[in-house]
């Protein structure tokens, strides 16, 4: 019997195939990628929520994580970070002159 669980409460036990997709992205030359990028993009992306999956699923969802959809997801991030950063100096800039 398989057991499943939400893909949440795996995370504690898949830090080492974690690890080992990171220093395969650094291999492809994405330096920057990290363990919380590549499990962010799975909760986005592959997963969209917390759904209950078996370890050998989760396991396989993160090997077969593209790097073009990592690549995709970072860039998301950093123009949603980019919008939240503009429309905060927005709203700090507005109150300067009040």
């Amino acid at each position: 019997m398989t057991v499943k669980k939400q893909v949440s409460i795996w995370k504690h036990e898949l830090e080492d195939v974690l690890d080992s997709k990171v220093n395969e992205f650094k291999l492809l030359d994405y330096s920057k990628a990290t363990a919380e990028d590549i499990w962010n993009c799975l909760l986005e992306k592959v997963w969209k929520g917390d759904p209950e999956k078996s370890l050998h699923e989760v396991v396989q969802d993160i090997f077969h994580l593209n790097p073009n959809l990592f690549m995709t997801f970072l860039t998301q991030q950093s123009l949603k970070d980019n919008n939240l950063q503009e429309s905060l100096d927005a709203l700090l800039g507005n109150k300067k002159t009040d």
